[in-house]
């Protein structure tokens, strides 16, 4: 493993050190204008508002599977979620469905007035449960992951069970300076024998521009999968949830003339999340949250450093590894038990071990100080908080 629990630096480049601090003093006002991610804690009234939501018809329950008291919301459809079917929404994007924990993340007025306004999962499931077949079953809580992925995805991505009206009118919208002499275009795809028709004969509509518009629009309609859909990112089952604090860098390398724009990408799996650029700076500080699901399979925590370069491919700085097998096992422990305790790792050398595990209220905390590898300088302090997935 590749970190080193310490926190003060060595003596042995002293020399070096100060040549450091006179470059640096130039560029660390630069610092002062490039805005912190504030520590404010969670807004008390919007937090409030948001656990009376619970209260509120159908929101008692997972929109997609039906589970009792949800403790996530896809702040973008608007449907309170259970643990299972928010890591399902997370493989989607952020585009399709945003996952925030109620308990964990940070709630704005803004965001909850944004909920309220979407009336709620009886709301949520009229709209995109419109056409659901009787014949077709929606998941429950005992249903598996590949269950969850393939209906979730179905129901949010692929649209399949929405209302077509629904779609005409994102797609097509009418207005009166739209009206034209050519021939009524039909809101629906055409037969297959009458686009071969169309394909034979180009100019039937190609030469009408409202007719190249419509073609268009009908290939929007048909949500042909991506190539996201024929991965597996969806069928993976989750047990935790992990938020990677990256608080600052230290003594990293140069690699423009006397500087660095350095940042910080996170990898679980096939997850990955950066954080943002601070130019010219070494001593980088950017108290980041990203947040990642830990998959069955648990991988190692990867994080690698870069300098952003705008002409060229941005420069490795450093690399290093967490396990985070220990610090999902004591929020498992913690949750099982329902103590509090403090619970520090002694299976390996003093000079090797992770940090302090410190739990929480099913929460698993810990941080520390990583020694950057394949690299001729630099660490980077870290805070990770776990939580298993048994909600």
């Amino acid at each position: 493993m590749s970190f080193l629990h310490r926190k003060g630096t060595s003596s042995g480049s002293s020399q070096g050190t100060r040549l450091y601090d006179l470059i640096q003093m130039e560029s660390s006002s630069d610092m002062e204008d490039i805005p912190k991610k504030p520590h404010t804690s969670c807004d008390k009234g919007a937090q409030k508002r948001l656990k009376e939501l619970f209260f509120v018809a159908g929101n008692d329950s997972c929109a997609d599977c039906g589970s009792p008291e949800p403790k996530w919301v896809s702040l973008n459809i608007g449907a309170f979620i259970c643990i299972k079917c928010s890591g399902v929404h997370r493989s989607l994007g952020v585009h399709i469905s945003k996952v925030l924990s109620v308990t964990l993340d940070e709630w704005s007025d803004e965001q909850v007035d944004a909920l309220i306004e979407m009336g709620g999962n009886n709301a949520v499931n009229m709209k995109y449960e419109a056409n659901l077949p009787e014949s077709h079953h929606k998941p429950d809580p005992d249903s598996s992951t590949r269950q969850r992925a393939d209906f979730i995805r179905r129901k949010y991505e692929l649209q399949e069970f929405m209302k077509r009206e629904v779609h005409l009118s994102d797609l097509l919208p009418l207005s009166p300076s739209s009206s034209h002499s050519g021939p009524l275009i039909c809101p629906f795809p055409p037969p297959t024998h009458e686009r071969k028709h169309c394909e034979r004969n180009p100019s039937s509509t190609r030469s009408h521009g409202l007719g190249n518009a419509f073609r268009n629009s009908w290939k929007k309609f048909e949500h042909k999968p991506t190539k996201r859909c024929d991965s597996k990112a969806g069928m993976v089952e989750f047990v935790g949830l992990i938020t990677v604090n990256v608080i600052k860098g230290t003594n990293l390398a140069v690699r423009d003339i006397m500087t660095s724009d350095p940042y910080v990408v996170i990898q679980l799996g096939n997850q990955t999340m950066k954080t943002r650029v601070i130019k010219n700076n070494l001593n980088p500080v950017w108290n980041e949250k990203l947040m990642l699901s830990i998959p069955e399979n648990i991988p190692q925590l990867k994080l690698f450093v870069y300098d952003k370069d705008k002409f060229s491919a941005d420069d490795f700085m450093g690399s290093a590894e967490v396990n985070i097998q220990p610090l999902l096992s004591a929020a498992r422990a913690s949750e099982s038990s329902g103590s509090n305790p403090t619970h520090q790792d002694h299976s390996k050398p003093e000079d090797e071990r992770d940090g302090i595990i410190f739990l929480e209220d099913g929460r698993a905390k810990q941080e520390f100080t990583m020694k950057l590898q394949n690299v001729e300088c630099g660490d980077l302090d870290i805070e990770l908080e776990c939580m298993a997935l048994t909600q």
